[in-house]
């Protein structure tokens, strides 16, 4: 049995609306995923018969809403393999999980002398978090660097890995190159040398395995509207063992146990961690969108979107002047491009008068291009509802726009 893509395509509206009078292409889900139908009316139901704030209500409404919001707890659990719900921490976002550690793992366990290691290939968010952190705490960073492939030198990462390392940051998917990164491998060496280790899965939650435990990561973050849900709600999972060492990252409401003029403390997991009212309807949602993906076959879903990734590399390759960046030896999901004599941005604005969305620019990823020797790439990203058809929209555009510009 193989996944039916009109199917899934019927199920996202957006995908069956005009842009300037054409139909959507829409190639731009490394930056975000559009949503199922499901997910909106899940939204549109919280809102209309249960909208309340959580955990503080004694009334009805209140109730539902905080069952909605901790059974959404355990439906990520259950799809990262979490060993328990309160290791499940909701944030706003990949960027404020990463945040979330670097304040608060730097604080406790991050002093003068000691060493972190990210990589040359991390989204802004998963870099310059530590790069504050470590000004911060007066340590020393090393930043992992790239082959040609777009490949990890996992060689230099073996060499700067010592017994000052205390922690280790990385993504499993890069969001500029596609890289699949070998998850387990680097966190067995970052253990090995007695380092905790972050994942960012932010654009691989989605994508390719995500099982924790098999990981053995000891925090895992990613983004709710990268994995078709809404936008503003994030996962931070860490080991309970050291959530319960790190101090809180923000006070307020609900991450409380006792306040006294005198002294303050903590409430337990996971609310330790999420001071104020929270994101209530975009972890519902999240929770919906992770049930609509659930209720597919993930290993069809990755060998459809690994064909239709197949097909577009093949096929933009048969454009004179296009050039492909990385060429690693797994990869998912992304094909960054350019070419020759035109600018990324002119292509992007260009493609998007025939219905096209593709993203331009450096994605956040500026040291990546500083390695790429390019100012940005056109990059095409893809989801599940992808196809084959849409491949060929884009590179029959592609054609239009070249003959637009006299190529």
């Amino acid at each position: 049995m193989t996944i039916d893509i009109q199917k899934i395509r019927a199920d996202f509206p957006i995908l069956h609306t005009l842009v300037n009078g054409k139909p959507l292409v829409y190639l731009d889900n490394a930056a975000t995923t559009q949503k199922p139908q499901i997910v909106i009316d899940t939204i549109v139901d919280y809102y209309s018969r249960y909208n309340s704030n959580i955990h503080r209500g004694t009334h009805h409404l209140s109730n539902l809403a905080t069952e909605a919001h901790e059974a959404a707890r355990k439906t990520v659990q259950r799809y990262i393999n979490a060993e328990h719900t309160h290791e499940i921490i909701f944030t706003r976002g990949t960027t404020e999980s990463i945040n979330l550690v670097a304040y608060a793992f730097g604080e406790a366990f991050i002093n003068p002398g000691d060493e972190i290691i990210f990589t040359m290939m991390e989204h802004h968010s998963n870099f310059v978090p530590w790069q504050m952190m470590c000004e911060r705490r007066g340590v020393k960073y090393h930043v992992v660097p790239f082959d040609t492939q777009g490949d990890l030198r996992l060689d230099i990462f073996e060499n700067l890995l010592n017994e000052r390392t205390r922690l280790v940051a990385f993504n499993h998917v890069s969001n500029a190159l596609g890289t699949i990164n070998p998850a387990q491998r680097i966190i067995q060496m970052a253990h090995a040398a007695g380092a905790v280790v972050l994942l960012d899965a932010a654009q691989a939650v989605q994508h390719v395995d995500h099982d924790v435990r098999a990981l053995d990561a000891d925090f895992y973050v990613f983004s709710g509207h990268k994995i078709y849900g809404p936008t503003g709600i994030g996962i931070l999972y860490g080991k309970e063992a050291l959530l319960d060492a790190i101090p809180p990252y923000q006070g307020g409401g609900e991450m409380i146990e006792q306040v006294t003029v005198e002294k303050t403390t903590y409430n337990k997991l996971p609310f330790k961690f999420e001071a104020g009212t929270p994101n209530i309807v975009g972890a519902i949602g999240l929770a919906a969108a992770i049930d609509y993906l659930d209720a597919l076959n993930f290993d069809e879903v990755m060998a459809h979107e690994d064909a239709v990734l197949a097909y577009g590399h093949k096929k933009l390759l048969e454009i004179e002047g296009l050039k492909i960046y990385g060429n690693a030896k797994r990869h998912t999901s992304i094909i960054p491009f350019n070419i020759e004599g035109v600018h990324h941005y002119d292509l992007g604005t260009l493609l998007d008068t025939r219905g096209v969305a593709v993203r331009t620019g450096h994605h956040c990823t500026q040291p990546i291009m500083t390695a790429l020797g390019v100012e940005g790439t056109v990059r095409a990203s893809l989801a599940l509802y992808n196809n084959h058809e849409d491949i060929d929209v884009l590179v029959e555009s592609i054609r239009q726009v070249l003959k637009i510009l006299g190529r």
